[in-house]
């Protein structure tokens, strides 16, 4: 309170502001005297908090104020307007002059000579959604008469959804900026709105706010309370879960993006230009077909898995489209802030001057179509309405006869509003998604992006969020969260989420596995087997926690309970032979190499030509004194496909059985294919300790080290 007040003193010369501060002071302090003083004040909380929230309000209110003064951000360019206009604007008057805009385009239409009176009305139209987004954006606190104002905004019949839609973008824009709790009582308000773009869009924005600013909401009880009301039959939290899975989900559109442009487009290009090339023929391909006709439908294999993943993308509601509509935001509609939020429908004053007042059919098959198809956010329809009527119009009729009609779409979505054709507009998790894509590409592509804090940039926590926390602490919307991150490999995020389910609830073996195979993935391996193990208890005999833990155990070096685990596994799934393998590897980092070679043998006899049971029966013979039975092995290795690593040991098996003329050319061969000098000489004297053993002099390693390396030369 006190840097405050030296702000507001030095800095910003309010007395308004002042005033309240000092107000707040005053209060401040006679609490404190009367808690000093031993005074019963049951009321005491709810000043405290009171006070807190209204300091918190002059400090948002002083930094807007000083930075109103110089900023060349375009909240303080709209601030700096209207103060210097000196008009304060009229929520009740904007909404009379938006009010009737679809009745007066009706008008418009039986008059479809009287052009002027049509232009009239779309300038009229358009300055007064232009005034009520940038008025509703730049005031940072509503008073009683904006509220009351905008209250009006919510209960008029007249006034169009798309104008509603567009205001409520403009409040959550503004409340990202500045905390006002007269704004997010409306937001709720909003939430219950008929119109379902308008409910989802304030549902959005308050689930934006509301983790923009996590401590914001304690302040103030009488807004938890409302919360917890409207959340009696758990429909709000299941809501708000919904919308903060999609946040996280936005979160990622750039590694889609990237998956899309360097692996799916290009592999799917490729191969249906390979199976057109097969099907067809090349111009000057001889008469004989010998394709073999299986690569075919392996190409088409190919191809299907890739549409597959792209299907499986869009129905979880990815955002696939971002890079294909990012070069097409250059149009002059996007040059204007508040079309980025705009939502797209056949009345906007933009659609009707590209297209004009009467549509032809086939552009309003199109744009009936754009409306439809629930794959596009708004932002993108309007781009691509701007596209298509650049293109010329029989290569536009062309294309159109290739969509199906809209009532043939709509019956092919079924009542569900879900078909080939994905989600649909009407459905509320369809319009929540899309609005969030409306909001990444405007934090992504704005030319003034810069000047907004992006919200798809930081992490995402809402269970942080005091009152959040508890509604949205149900298992059964954490599970979905948790779930979501492991499937995005978010294992922090997901095992953290584990944890607390585990903590707080009856958790069962699946929680644990998920926690466990989390921990692994952060190779946090001691951890994972403490929950492995607890999955264990709950779900005995389970071969895929066995694995894990045979696994994480291994990883920890702790080989004697790996290999129990192991045992374990291969009797519930005999002669697999990734278990046999690891099993004698575990014997064999044991020591226990007589067993450890009846398991590689074994392995050997299950797999014509196995390197890898090769390589460990040449060690383990080896370590064990079988140096004959060793060199067979690794003869068998280096005949086949040798690795430095196989050179190197048959040089220690060769040097050990005294043939050092072997000795010494498998060792040339080892560094000359080793990554460098270093990298072979590095593990030529980690292996010293097992040489000295098997009577090699430690004086004479050095001599062999030169004697490779004058070999080598």
């Amino acid at each position: 309170m006190v840097q405050l007040e030296a702000l507001l003193t030095q800095e910003h010369n309010d007395n308004l502001l002042k005033n309240r501060l000092e107000q707040a002071k005053v209060s401040y302090s006679y609490m404190l005297n009367y808690m000093r003083q031993g005074v019963s004040d049951p009321q005491r909380g709810r000043l405290h908090l009171k006070l807190l929230a209204e300091v918190w309000e002059i400090a948002d209110q002083t930094r807007i104020a000083l930075q109103e003064v110089s900023s060349t951000y375009y909240y303080y360019e709209l601030r700096r307007t209207r103060r210097l206009t000196g008009n304060p604007v009229d929520l009740s008057e904007l909404l009379g002059r938006l009010e009737g805009y679809a009745d007066d385009l009706a008008v418009c239409r039986l008059m479809p000579e009287n052009r002027r009176s049509l232009d009239t009305l779309l300038d009229r139209h358009e300055k007064a959604t232009g005034e009520l987004f940038a008025s509703v954006l730049s005031d940072s606190g509503w008073n009683g008469k904006d509220a009351d104002g905008a209250a009006q905004f919510l209960l008029s019949s007249r006034l169009g959804a798309y104008d509603l839609a567009l205001m409520v973008s403009a409040v959550t824009l503004s409340l990202l900026v500045c905390f006002d709790l007269r704004k997010v009582i409306w937001l709720l308000d909003a939430t219950g709105h008929a119109d379902v773009t308008v409910s989802q869009r304030a549902l959005v924005g308050l689930v934006l706010v509301l983790y923009t600013h996590p401590f914001r909401l304690p302040l103030y009880p009488e807004l938890c309370t409302r919360l917890q009301l409207m959340d009696e039959d758990g429909s709000l939290s299941a809501q708000i879960n919904r919308v903060y899975l999609q946040v996280i989900q936005a979160q990622e559109t750039e590694k889609i993006d990237r998956k899309m442009r360097e692996e799916i487009i290009p592999e799917m290009m490729k191969n249906v230009d390979l199976m057109r090339d097969m099907k067809f023929g090349l111009e000057d391909s001889s008469d004989e077909n010998d394709a073999n006709p299986d690569w075919e439908e392996r190409f088409r294999d190919k191809l299907g898995d890739k549409l597959m993943e792209v299907n499986e993308l869009q129905m979880e509601g990815a955002d696939i489209y971002m890079g294909s509509f990012a070069r097409l935001k250059n149009y002059p509609f996007f040059h204007e802030m508040y079309n980025w939020f705009m939502p797209f429908y056949l009345d906007n004053t933009y659609v009707i001057r590209t297209f004009g007042l009467d549509i032809p059919d086939e552009d309003r098959r199109f744009l009936n179509l754009s409306m439809l198809n629930g794959l596009f956010c708004d932002s993108d329809k309007y781009s691509l309405c701007f596209t298509v009527d650049r293109i010329p119009k029989a290569q536009r009729d062309m294309i159109m006869a290739r969509f199906p009609d809209p009532e043939e779409l709509k019956e092919m979505a079924g009542k569900s509003g879900k078909g080939r054709f994905g989600p649909f507009v009407e459905s509320p998790e369809s319009i929540s998604n899309l609005y969030i894509h409306n909001l990444y590409r405007f934090y992504k592509l704005y030319p003034r992006r810069k000047e907004w804090k992006d919200i798809f940039q930081e992490p995402v926590n809402l269970y942080s969020v005091p009152v959040l926390g508890e509604m949205l602490g149900r298992p059964d919307l954490m599970r979905d969260i948790a779930d979501f991150h492991l499937r995005k490999e978010h294992y922090a995020e997901a095992e953290r989420l584990y944890r607390h389910l585990a903590d707080t609830c009856d958790a069962d073996a699946d929680i644990f596995q998920r926690a466990g195979y989390c921990l692994q993935k952060s190779r946090r391996y001691a951890d994972a087997v403490q929950a492995y193990r607890k999955a264990d208890v709950l779900k005995p005999d389970s071969l895929w926690t066995v694995r894990h833990l045979a696994t994480c155990c291994r990883l920890e070096r702790d080989y004697a309970a790996a290999l129990d685990y192991y045992r374990k596994a291969g009797d519930m799934l005999p002669d697999n032979r990734n278990i046999l393998f690891y099993t004698g590897f575990c014997l064999a980092e044991l020591e226990r190499y007589a067993e450890a070679l009846q398991c590689f043998f074994k392995l050997d006899l299950m797999e014509d030509g196995c390197v890898k049971a090769w390589r460990a029966i040449g060690w383990c013979s080896f370590v064990s004194g079988k140096y004959e039975q060793a060199m067979r092995y690794y003869d068998k290795l280096i005949a086949s496909a040798p690795v430095p690593a196989d050179y190197l040991n048959a040089g220690h098996v060769a040097w050990v059985m005294n043939d050092i003329g072997r000795a010494v050319r498998y060792y040339t061969l080892s560094l000359g294919t080793s990554e460098s000098h270093d990298a072979f000489f590095e593990a030529f004297m980690k292996d010293k300790e097992v040489l000295v053993r098997h009577g090699i002099d430690g004086n004479e390693i050095s001599l062999m080290q030169d004697m490779i390396l004058l070999e080598a030369v």
